[in-house]
């Protein structure tokens, strides 16, 4: 199954008093593997940065000046997204946004029905905890160094691992080893050229039994009186 984690940099907290989006990252899931698509993308929002927004992201006006506008990368978008489930942390305020910026530039909007909000999950599964991405990427063993500033790639990519671990962990996708093999020998491939793209692709856990244990299971069958095997080998 085909799902996209995503996350939303705005220019503060509501676009129903002109806040807009400036960036959207996508990363995209198949049967909980990271493929190492991605989707990203900064917009120039038309309007100032607040001083409280660019203290979370970074994003300054003058960075921004020379980007496009969301209309103008809103058919790209809308074809990376397709139409699977959307995963999103909190994903009410990133739907929020989202549908906004669609409706302004008259594209329709993405149907509710297709969002996953990890922050929901979190809190059912963790009652009392705390649920925000950093305390996820604690909780699970997720390595967030390169995350000094709040960005809308990394945290889709951060929070595509958690949402993994949330929904049953990485042995999900042990039939795509092959698919996350070739994932890994991309993403080595784009360092080794010097790329900035940040590609995270989490190799499956070994499953096969171990010798000992191969020998600990004979063992047991052998204690075994009668078995059922051993009387369909004679009926046969």
């Amino acid at each position: 199954m085909r799902e996209i984690v995503f996350d939303t940099e705005t220019t503060g907290l509501s676009p129903l008093t002109g806040d807009r989006v400036v960036e959207i990252g996508c990363v995209e899931l198949w049967n909980r593997v990271e493929t190492g698509r991605t989707f990203h993308a900064y917009f120039n929002p038309e309007r100032s940065m607040p001083s409280g927004a660019e203290a979370v992201h970074g994003l300054t006006d003058a960075f921004l000046a020379d980007k496009p506008r969301f209309r103008d990368r809103a058919p790209d978008l809308l074809e990376f997204l397709g139409d699977c489930p959307l995963v999103a942390h909190n994903a009410s305020f990133d739907f929020g946004f989202l549908n906004h910026e669609l409706n302004n530039c008259g594209h329709p909007l993405i149907c509710l029905t297709r969002m996953v909000d990890t922050l929901q999950i979190a809190r059912s599964r963790h009652p009392g905890a705390k649920h925000s991405l950093d305390a996820l990427c604690s909780r699970f063993g997720v390595d967030r160094s390169l995350r000094v500033k709040h960005g809308a790639l990394i945290d889709a990519q951060l929070l595509a691992q958690c949402y993994v671990e949330l929904t049953g962990g990485r042995q999900i996708g042990l039939t795509l080893t092959d698919l996350v093999a070739e994932r890994i020998e991309e993403a080595e491939q784009a360092r080794t050229a010097g790329s900035d793209t940040i590609v995270i692709v989490r190799p499956p856990r070994a499953h096969a039994p171990t010798e000992d244990e191969l020998q600990a299971h004979a063992s047991f069958l052998a204690t075994l009186i009668d078995p059922i095997w051993h009387r369909l080998d004679r009926r046969g």
